[in-house]
C-alpha cells in the first residue's frame, strides 16, 4: 500500500534559478522560499547549466536533486542526478544518452506543450522515448489542461514514472505544485521506487505568468550588452 508506514515530503523537479537566463531568483531566495511552502525534496534544473542546482545544494536544509533543462537541437530534455553539464545543442538522443553515462534520469519536460517553442519535436519524443524515466503530467505553467491530458495518456502507454512540477522561475510559483511522496536514500533508483508511489498535488498558474519570464529573458540580455 502507498505510504505505508513512510514519512511523506513534498517534492518538485522542475525549478529555475537566476543562472538561467528567463529567471531572477536567486539561490538563497529559492531556498528561503521552499523551506516557506514546506518542500522538502527538490531539483533545480536550469537550463543549459547544472550551476544553479549546485550553488542551491550549498546551502539548502534539505535534499536536492542536480538538474539541468537542456536544449538540444530538437527540443528540452530534463537530465536528474547529473554530475556535469550536458551542452546545448546535440540531437535529443545524443542528449539522453550523455545523462544516462552520468547515471541520472530522463524527464521529459512538458512534453505535449503546443505554445512553447521549446518544447520536444514528435519525432525526437519518440526517439528518446525508450530511455525516458520520467514524464511530466502537470506543469503549472502548461496553459490547457488537454496538453497534460496527453503527457498522461503518453506515460500510461510507455510505462513512464510521472511527476506534477511547478516549473518556478519566480519565487510566487514555489508550492503551487508538488508530489507528496516518500523520502528515499539519494539514489536514482530509491527515487524512482519513491516517486512511483508519489500523489501530484497541482495548481495551474495564469499564462500571464509568461510576461514575467519573456521580460526577464529580454531585461537581462540588454544588461549583458549595456555592460563595459
Amino acid at each position: 500500500m502507498p505510504f505505508a508506514n513512510a514519512a511523506l515530503i513534498k517534492a518538485d523537479f522542475h525549478m529555475h534559478t537566476s543562472f538561467s537566463p528567463d529567471s531572477e531568483t536567486t539561490p538563497e531566495r529559492l531556498v528561503e522560499r521552499c523551506v516557506e511552502v514546506g518542500l522538502g525534496l527538490i531539483a533545480v534544473t536550469d537550463h543549459d547549466t547544472i550551476e544553479g542546482a549546485l550553488a542551491v545544494r550549498e546551502i539548502a536544509p534539505f535534499k536536492v536533486i542536480i538538474g539541468e533543462e537542456v536544449k538540444s537541437s530538437e527540443g528540452e530534455i530534463t537530465g536528474l542526478f547529473l554530475q556535469e553539464t550536458i551542452p546545448p545543442g546535440l540531437p535529443p538522443l545524443e542528449t539522453a544518452r550523455r545523462i544516462k553515462e552520468q547515471g541520472g534520469l530522463v524527464s521529459l519536460p512538458h512534453p505535449f506543450d503546443r505554445f512553447r517553442r521549446e518544447v520536444i519535436s514528435p519525432q525526437a519524443l519518440a526517439e528518446v522515448a525508450d530511455l525516458a524515466d520520467i514524464i511530466e503530467v502537470f506543469n503549472s505553467r502548461n496553459n490547457l489542461s488537454a496538453d497534460d491530458r496527453k503527457a498522461a495518456e503518453f506515460a500510461k502507454e510507455r510505462g513512464l514514472l510521472t511527476s506534477g512540477v511547478s516549473d518556478a522561475h519566480t519565487p510566487m510559483e514555489l508550492g503551487r505544485t508538488y508530489v507528496e511522496m516518500p523520502d528515499f536514500d539519494g539514489t536514482p533508483e530509491d527515487f524512482k521506487r519513491a516517486l512511483a508511489q508519489g500523489r501530484i498535488v497541482g495548481r495551474r498558474m495564469s499564462p500571464l505568468i509568461h510576461f514575467t519570464t519573456t521580460f526577464t529573458r529580454f531585461k537581462k540580455k540588454l544588461l549583458r550588452r549595456t555592460r563595459p
